[in-house]
């Protein structure tokens, strides 16, 4: 264990960091002793307390790194930016300037990071993995005739209470980055977890003779993370540009260009424009789009003109496997065949 924490220390000063470090982390490493904590020196006092209170915790954490990773890179999929800027070395001195600039694409990780790690926290008390908490409280409203209440509910309060104790003290922390930063950084991570609190939706089991679904227990549980990545990314399409000015008696964001009004609590904001991502260049953290697949029948973002920014694409063939002319078998399996074909992608040069 002691070669693996060290390489996170310096991290685990800010909250995204932290979660880029421990996405990083090992699937057989276990945090099961108080000491383990000791051996992150880069969490604030708060984080660290946290963790020696609740080990499992910690797990659970690691686990939601994981999953901000793998979710921001399938929600980009589609667009120039592509959330490459998290999948980096944990060894790398920082993150790319275009998650340290204060861009809209580091508004979306933020976001993604603090609705994740709430999450995952809430849907580890429903599974039973957090001894701390069980199932969601039962809701107070009498349900429909024919409809009642039951199941295991995901616990958001305490995964909402628990994540954002983890993910914003960092930023609570006076050496944390300047006063603007904090500030847009606290602002998304709260936009993240609304999200979340709008994706909570009833979920309901049907009861009854031959499936007639006389009476359905129903529970109130979130939306797959998915979902709510992608109405994040929505947000981040409209995010509104803010600067950091005297409003009263101290300093708050407000909308660049519309400062006749507050800043929204349910829109992303960013303080620095970013660039355009079509070239590689490493002062804007931006890798390009050389080499990229894209789609020539597509009109959206990820189509060859957009994706490759003018530059053109290359064609190449491709050999597909697939299942093919399956038969079902009485009782119970299936049989199938392969097949082959030959597809054409294009990559842009």
């Amino acid at each position: 264990h002691a070669k693996i924490f060290p390489s996170l220390k310096h991290y685990l000063f800010r909250f995204l960091p932290s979660c880029r470090a421990l996405s990083h982390t090992p699937a057989s490493l276990h945090i099961n002793q108080t000491q383990h904590c000791k051996q992150l020196p880069g969490m604030v006092s708060s984080q660290a307390q946290l963790c020696r209170s609740n080990l499992e915790l910690m797990q659970t954490i690691i686990q939601a790194a994981r999953e901000v990773k793998k979710t921001c890179q399938k929600t980009f999929t589609d667009m120039r930016w592509n959330c490459s800027s998290i999948d980096i070395p944990v060894d790398a001195p920082k993150y790319r300037p275009d998650l340290d600039r204060g861009t809209r694409e580091a508004a979306f990780v933020y976001a993604l990071s603090a609705a994740t790690i709430s999450h995952t926290i809430a849907r580890a008390c429903t599974t039973g993995d957090l001894r701390l908490c069980s199932c969601g409280p039962i809701p107070a409203e009498i349900p429909e005739p024919g409809y009642r209440w039951g199941g295991c509910a995901d616990n958001l309060h305490y995964g909402l209470i628990m994540g954002s104790k983890f993910s914003d003290a960092p930023m609570k922390m006076k050496r944390s980055g300047s006063h603007a930063n904090k500030l847009m950084h606290l602002h998304n991570s709260e936009v993240g977890r609304q999200a979340l609190r709008d994706a909570l939706v009833m979920k309901c089991k049907c009861h009854g003779v031959s499936g007639s679904c006389s009476i359905r227990t129903c529970w109130r549980g979130l939306q797959d993370l998915r979902e709510i990545a992608m109405d994040l990314k929505t947000k981040y399409l409209s995010a509104t540009k803010v600067v950091h000015r005297p409003m009263g008696t101290r300093k708050q964001l407000v909308p660049k260009d519309i400062d006749i009004r507050p800043v929204r609590e349910n829109e992303l904001v960013y303080l620095q424009s970013s660039p355009d991502f079509c070239t590689k260049n490493e002062k804007q953290g931006s890798v390009g789009t050389q080499d990229r697949q894209c789609n020539k029948t597509s009109a959206g973002s990820d189509s060859c003109d957009l994706m490759c920014c003018g530059r053109g694409y290359n064609p190449y063939t491709e050999k597909l496997v697939e299942r093919c002319h399956c038969k079902y078998h009485w009782c119970c399996y299936v049989t199938c065949k392969k097949c082959e074909r030959i597809v054409e992608r294009y990559v842009c040069k």
